[in-house]
């Protein structure tokens, strides 16, 4: 354990505006599988999802100065790698591979308001032949949803923001993320059985 590792994400902030490195360090150690996630969700295993991962963490660093803390260190670095990642796809024009999903998703479970029902885990090593099958015709699936729609799944379901903090995160009203999961919701089901044929 290091001398950082018991420290709030707050008071590691304060020590690396005082240019404490390791204190960035140690927010780096905590939250880069979360970033890693959010990047690879949005755009896939690729060299740019290596970059945009890394350069989420510059950025990041270049605004410790301003961070005031008015949201968690996590949600303001999702914030940067969901903005990144859009970057990245709008200079491509290509559809990522969406490659983190263990479970399809239940298309039955939107309307019951639910927020625990939305959560998807990340693939599991011991899952069976079944599993993967559903989880690699998800995936195609997904491939297939515009952005806009990819990212509101990938915050909803994949990491497991509530609604209300999706719609912070992607600065959009509650209404169109509950809107853009039912349209997404709606194509996965439509995607989903033309796969399945």
């Amino acid at each position: 354990m290091t001398e950082h590792s018991h420290h709030t994400d707050l008071q590691l902030v304060e020590q690396a505006r005082n240019g404490d490195h390791q204190a960035f360090k140690m927010l780096v150690t905590r939250y880069r599988q979360r970033v890693a996630t959010t990047v690879i969700g949005m755009l896939g295993y690729c060299t740019e999802a290596e970059d945009v991962g890394q350069e989420t963490f510059v950025r990041f660093y270049r605004a410790l100065h301003n961070f005031r803390g008015d949201a968690a260190v996590g949600t303001y670095l999702t914030r940067i790698a969901i903005n990144l990642s859009l970057n990245e796809l709008k200079k491509r024009k290509k559809r990522p591979v969406f490659s983190l999903l263990s479970k399809p998703y239940n298309a039955n479970s939107y309307n019951n308001n639910n927020d625990d029902e939305y959560e998807l885990p990340i693939a599991d090593a011991n899952e069976t032949p079944e599993k993967y099958e559903a989880r690699e015709l998800v995936q195609k699936a997904l491939q297939q949803l515009e952005p806009k729609f990819r990212s509101v799944v990938l915050l909803r379901l994949v990491e497991g923001y509530s609604t209300q903090e999706t719609a912070d995160l992607l600065h959009i009203p509650l209404g169109t993320v509950l809107s853009r999961l039912a349209r997404a919701q709606e194509k996965l089901k439509e995607l989903l059985t033309k796969l399945q044929r």
